[in-house]
């Protein structure tokens, strides 16, 4: 004789059981989602478009305004014949205020002694910077 009662108990943990594996399989998933459509910064420090987000915060368009500028300053002194050296460019008050310095790539202990760093940015009117290569090339920025 069969133990419907015995059977009908197994038969509710198997139920059981496979609804908490699918409901552990869903959340896996929708954690690794989680970030996935966001904005990230690179090893430079620029904003990276990371998925497809929905936005664009702030700091994004500010930062690309700095890039902006400090691509333009670096082109009008090059046009102007100027050799670069380790030497500040100016500054970009659009997206908050960013100095533009020349540094060595890769970075050397020069590029960090206080006296090769732009004025602004040693006096603090700028807290922000844009360092660029001798080509023009972004080797880092700090917001």
């Amino acid at each position: 004789m069969r133990d419907w009662r015995r059977e009908m108990k197994n038969w509710v943990y198997f139920v059981f059981g496979f609804v908490i594996i699918l409901i552990l399989i869903i959340l896996r998933f929708s954690l690794d989602k989680q970030g996935e459509d966001s904005w990230i910064q690179d090893e430079r420090g620029i904003w990276i478009k990371h998925g497809n987000p929905s936005s664009h915060p702030d700091e994004v368009y500010q930062q690309g305004r700095a890039i902006a500028c400090a691509f333009f300053i670096y082109n009008n002194e090059k046009v102007n014949g100027t050799i670069f050296d380790s030497q500040c460019l100016g500054t970009c008050d659009l997206g908050g205020g960013y100095a533009v310095d020349i540094v060595h790539s890769p970075r050397e202990d020069v590029d960090n002694e206080i006296e090769n760093q732009c004025e602004s940015f040693r006096n603090g009117d700028v807290n922000k910077f844009i360092e660029l290569d001798r080509d023009g090339k972004i080797v880092r920025i700090i917001d």
